[in-house]
């Protein structure tokens, strides 16, 4: 079993590597119901219990999935985290309102099979809308016991300081690697200082730094990355180039490169939990084996060697991609 985290100052512990449910959804390729399975039984044998999925992620697909799995293990370990607030559209937008944070919840409970999830996530901060009145729509729905914690995603410092001011947040989730490095700037420090855990999501930069060099060609037709600009052009031949060195750097220290990035996006200290998605069993391994990876000031120098700050070419979202994510710094 892996090594346990708590889940922001007063939440469970959960298994410091998590699980990102969004490729249960087909998001970066095909998924069949019996692979997810698989990860999840296989997730409960390594302690990997935190469970992250959203009600957007393949309009539902992954909550069903992951309850459907839940509803056939009523004595599971998992930890249950799910997000709303993102309207799909068209036009994609936000809506924090009381009534759609509630219908969303309540459809997202449905679909996992429960009467209660262990943290729920505003997904992205609908900009107009005060904080406090967010955050007094999410404390009533904890009291109800609806919820066990408030999370918000994608979000600014700023906007942590205001929520935390009002009522514990337990976790901030945001895009944080090797090539994405923003949270860096105030977020990781304000969590720290609140008593909020840090989730990074995609910290092996959505897949690219694996065993192999990803080839967009054999990419499936929706895949997430095809939209994404440092997954095009010329953007894409640089930051290839560069991870090709450093999945080079992994294997002569002796570590699978998912392994090796996934702890580096963890040392910072114990309220950062990465939740890195697979459909792959083979990938799940060297997730979790992050969680039992030391680095030293020495290994962490390397790194930055081969990968300094700002290396990545190309925004890290489309104009679309980017919709209601808080900027800052």
């Amino acid at each position: 079993m892996i090594p346990k985290r708590r889940l922001g100052a007063d939440g469970p512990l959960v298994g410091a590597v998590g699980l990102g449910c969004m490729s249960f959804a087909g998001a970066y390729g095909g998924a069949p119901e019996k692979d997810c399975f698989a990860i999840l039984d296989r997730s409960a044998e390594l302690g990997v219990t935190l469970m992250d999925t959203a009600n957007i992620y393949g309009n539902g697909r992954s909550e069903t999935i992951l309850g459907a799995w839940l509803k056939a293990n009523s004595g599971h370990p998992f930890t249950i985290c799910t997000k709303a607030g993102i309207v799909t559209g068209p036009p994609r937008g936000t809506d924090n309102s009381a009534a759609h944070l509630r219908e969303s919840l309540l459809g997202s409970l449905g679909r996992l099979n429960l009467d209660r999830v262990d943290l729920f996530y505003i997904h992205r901060r609908e900009a107009a809308r005060p904080i406090a009145d967010i955050m007094e729509t999410m404390v009533r729905l904890k009291e109800e016991g609806l919820i066990g914690g408030i999370g918000f995603s994608e979000i600014a410092p700023s906007t942590l300081e205001e929520a935390a001011a009002l009522h514990p947040v337990m976790a901030v989730q945001s895009e944080y690697s090797l090539w994405t490095r923003q949270p860096e700037l105030g977020m990781i420090d304000a969590c720290r200082r609140l008593g909020t855990a840090f989730v990074p999501f995609s910290p092996v930069a959505r897949g690219a730094i694996g065993d192999r060099d990803l080839e967009m060609a054999a990419l499936d037709a929706g895949d997430f990355r095809l939209a994404n600009p440092r997954f095009a052009g010329t953007n894409w031949e640089a930051n290839r180039a560069a991870l090709a060195r450093f999945r080079d750097f992994a294997r002569a220290k002796g570590h699978a490169p998912a392994t090796l990035a996934i702890a580096w996006s963890m040392r910072h200290g114990d309220h950062m939990i990465p939740i890195p998605g697979t459909n792959k069993l083979a990938h799940l391994e060297q997730n979790a084996a992050a969680a039992r990876l030391s680095l030293s000031a020495g290994d962490l120098a390397e790194i930055e060697a081969v990968l300094p700050a700002g290396f990545a070419r190309g925004s890290r979202y489309s104009p679309l991609q980017w919709h209601s994510v808080e900027d800052y710094c």
